[in-house]
């Protein structure tokens, strides 16, 4: 889940003592790299943030100036890509965020699917796109392993794909490590069952539980480029990840994510967004819930 950050007074203020100010042909390149590369249109209104974000960037690299930063993006797009992204959005999330959509899969939509599943080796996969530090993904993951159980159907090939572009939040995901004031979401019977409490040097944090890592498998990815995976998903959650991408690059990719879905397939959304003139290949069928068409 990602939203593009705002500006301190103090991120701007550096900025003349952290690579000068960001000039007119360096703003017009980086907002269209972005636009490119992320999906993200940045308007003129950005600028500040762009340059104020970037300056810990150049600091970093020890690079002398943002001229020199387009430079390196000219020269190697891919290998800084996911830092750039890093850099000019934040990972907004938690766990059960929107609790309405686990409530929906937990009481219908994996009892349903478990139903047809019964053979050992059926395939069951959920993909979280934009699974930032990871919540999202170990959540849908204490549901998923719930109902297995629950249903008797622990020879299920089940699987969840969690996908980001942010190294720094890849790496979270990876560890699946996270502060005692970050589980707010997490119900106590799932607490006391799922997140193990870490002591002295991890004294504070508690990490997820060995059956969480085996249903999540974290990889890198990039919405707006080639796709590895072929599907089908049983369902995708792409919440809170498309506020700030245009309609033609939503529709493109709302269009990749119904071809990933078997008809009756569904799609969770965050509570902002919407299909509503973008996609005909769904319906919706609750808050921010679609299904696609047969």
């Amino acid at each position: 889940m990602r939203a593009v950050a705002g500006t301190s007074r103090g991120e701007a203020a550096s900025a003349a003592d952290d690579g000068g100010l960001l000039g007119d042909a360096e703003f017009r390149f980086m907002r269209d790299f972005v636009y490119q590369h992320l999906g993200i249109s940045l308007g003129e209104h950005k600028r500040q943030l762009v340059q104020g974000r970037l300056a810990r960037r150049l600091r970093a690299l020890r690079l002398p100036d943002y001229a020199a930063y387009c430079e390196l993006l000219r020269s190697e797009p891919d290998a800084e890509l996911g830092e750039l992204a890093s850099v000019i959005s934040t990972n907004v999330t938690s766990f059960f965020r929107e609790p309405h959509h686990y409530e929906l899969l937990e009481n219908e939509l994996l009892p349903a699917w478990l139903k047809h599943k019964r053979r050992d080796g059926d395939r069951l996969r959920i993909w979280s796109a934009g699974c930032s530090t990871g919540e999202e993904p170990y959540a849908l993951a204490m549901v998923l392993a719930e109902a297995l159980e629950k249903h008797g159907a622990s020879g299920i090939d089940a699987r969840i794909l969690a996908t980001d572009l942010s190294p720094q939040a890849l790496e979270a995901a990876s560890n699946g490590v996270y502060a005692l004031d970050k589980l707010g979401g997490i119900s106590e019977e799932r607490r006391r069952r799922w997140m193990r409490r870490g002591s002295g040097q991890y004294e504070g944090y508690a990490c997820v539980h060995p059956r969480l890592r085996e249903l999540v498998t974290v990889k890198p990815l990039n919405l707006l480029h080639d796709w590895p995976m072929r599907g089908p998903f049983d369902a995708i959650f792409c919440r809170n990840v498309v506020i700030y991408f245009d309609q033609p690059t939503k529709q493109k990719l709302f269009s990749r994510y119904a071809a990933l879905l078997p008809a009756g397939g569904h799609l969770f959304l965050g509570h902002s967004e919407s299909l509503h003139g973008i996609s005909d290949d769904f319906d919706l069928i609750g808050r921010t819930v679609y299904r696609k068409r047969g």
